[in-house]
């Protein structure tokens, strides 16, 4: 086993594009090798997140769409569109994996993710692992492919993305849910699959999925004091 098996799980469920990236922002902020891993589920309003390098005001159409809820994440890639989705973040101590690199680190995260789809009978595989699939950057997340994208029948469904400290591993991935427009820039969903689930359903598979394949014990959890405080911070910023 790679990983201590007690987790803190926070769920949330329906807030900003800034209040969930100060959310992640904050539990980053506070971890110390010595906390507790957390894994987080959390579904957005209606918002857009862009990639900690992209400029916002690049895109003033998308703003005036989105009523200005949006906020830059703390990890890179391109733009995402929220709303439709859930995602998750996962921390823990850079210590639990000390002999992965990046990529076999981005592997073994995202093989709880291939369990989640599994369970819906279906056939998730990395983009690195399709032949047929040129890797590349886009300014939209779900039109490029990164090497640990999320593929099913040929569509991109999902991406990640990691963001390191010293002592701390971060990483964040969405899933669709929902198809709220026929659109390369939006990805594939859930739905466009035959598989209709709602918040509360795909939590569920998650977790179950999680604790299957890291023999994970999770603890329900919410933000500590600490963390309240970097995120009251963050927020009033």
């Amino acid at each position: 086993m790679i990983f201590n098996n007690k987790f803190r799980f926070i769920i949330s469920q329906n807030l900003s594009a800034k209040a969930n990236s100060n959310f992640d922002n904050a539990i980053f902020k506070a971890f110390n090798k010595y906390s507790l891993p957390v894994l987080r589920l959390y579904s957005w309003q209606n918002s857009v997140t862009f990639g900690v390098s992209q400029n916002p005001s690049d895109y003033v159409t998308l703003l005036e769409k989105y009523e200005n809820n949006f906020a830059k994440r703390i990890t890179g890639g391109g733009v995402l569109f929220h709303g439709h989705d859930i995602s998750y973040s996962l921390i823990f101590p850079a210590s639990y994996i000390e002999d992965k690199g990046v990529k076999e680190t981005y592997e073994l995260i995202c093989s709880f993710v291939l369990t989640f789809y599994a369970s819906f009978g279906l056939k998730a595989n990395f983009a690195k692992d399709i032949e047929s699939i040129v890797l590349s950057k886009n300014a939209f997340c779900q039109v490029g492919f990164e090497a640990y994208d999320i593929i099913i029948n040929g569509e991109k469904i999902g991406g990640n993305a990691q963001k390191r400290a010293k002592n701390v591993i971060f990483q964040h991935g969405s899933i669709p849910l929902k198809t709220i427009k026929k659109d390369e820039k939006y990805g594939a969903s859930l739905e466009d699959f035959s598989v209709n689930i709602n918040f509360t359903e795909a939590v569920d598979a998650l977790k179950k999925a999680f604790e299957k394949t890291f023999n994970a014990q999770l603890i329900e959890s919410n933000l500590d004091e600490n963390e309240q405080k970097i995120y009251d911070e963050l927020h009033q910023g």
